[in-house]
């Protein structure tokens, strides 16, 4: 039987004077709170109180432990009122992980301005060493980590925070050297630069978009950055992050293709722990991140 449950009986009859009077206390009857003191005397080895036909006494060890049982108890509650007013506070850590490339962008900038907008936050920020499995970041200790792949897993909550617009591009001494892109399938035929975690490519909207395997692939990495250089360099084609992207595509050192088809936005996942009440930290977190993509939307590109 659970010891709480004994403790906290046998102390509602050392303040009581009574089974009947703790049974009350209690909303329970005065044969169970018998049994329960009964029970806790088997487990701590030693009679506890002195039982008559109208009252009951503490012995010496009874009145020891309930002094201890007492304070365990309401140590117990004082905790568990703190953590629930924690809970309910915008304050204390937040731990958060995201692949490389997310990071290093968009989401660097939001999270940066949250930590400056909430001071009594601690923000704990690492990027990459994220597993396959969706809900291994909590086993790792992590209460928020975001992905930008649409997520089927009832392990986990998630929220939309933003839509991350890409486009497909190149150098212009590129396309002069190895010819203008025509048409997607023509990829094939071209060098492509390539995230190693993005080898395949969706080209076009709804029903008329395309999927394409890149197999023709003249330089990969990890960081969409490095991506970005490779192109302005005219290594080749790039489907880019267009935030990072915008100045060369303004500047005119990467050029639109197939602008006319285009590609889809990547979503912006944040994904957080189960449970009925999120506590207000990560609330006000996945509302302020809302809010910034909300505020901060990256410009049309002019052709």
């Amino acid at each position: 039987m659970d010891r709480l449950l004994l403790m906290h009986s046998f102390v509602t009859v050392a303040q009581a004077g009574s089974f009947s009077g703790a049974a009350k206390k209690l909303g329970s009857s005065g044969s169970l709170v018998s049994r329960h003191v009964a029970e806790l005397e088997r487990q701590v080895g030693v009679r506890l109180v002195n039982r008559t036909a109208r009252s009951v006494s503490l012995t010496e060890p009874g009145r020891r432990y309930a002094e201890f049982a007492a304070r365990i108890l309401d140590e117990i509650d004082a905790e568990d009122a703190s953590l629930s007013h924690l809970h309910d506070r915008a304050e204390g850590s937040l731990s958060i992980i995201c692949p490389k490339w997310i990071g290093s962008l968009d989401l660097g900038d939001a999270i940066a301005a949250f930590s400056a907008a909430h001071p009594k936050i601690s923000v704990r920020f690492e990027l990459g060493g994220m597993s396959d499995r969706t809900y291994d970041f909590l086993d790792s200790g992590f209460d928020i980590a975001f992905h930008t792949r649409d997520l089927r897993d009832s392990s986990v909550r998630l929220k939309k925070i933003a839509s991350l617009p890409f486009v497909l591009c190149a150098a212009k001494g590129y396309l002069d050297r190895e010819g203008a892109l025509t048409e997607p399938n023509a990829l094939a035929n071209h060098d492509c630069l390539v995230h190693v975690n993005d080898p395949v490519w969706r080209i076009g909207h709804g029903h008329a978009s395309t999927l394409h395997k890149i197999r023709n692939i003249a330089f990969s990495s990890n960081s969409y950055i490095a991506l970005q250089k490779a192109a302005v360099h005219g290594r080749g084609i790039a489907l880019l992050p267009q935030r990072p992207a915008y100045d060369d595509l303004m500047s005119g050192a990467l050029q639109v293709l197939l602008p006319e088809l285009a590609v889809p936005d990547r979503p912006l996942y944040a994904i957080y722990g189960p449970g009925q009440a999120t506590p207000r930290k990560v609330s006000v977190f996945l509302d302020f991140l809302a809010e910034w993509f909300s505020q901060n939307p990256i410009p049309a590109i002019q052709s």
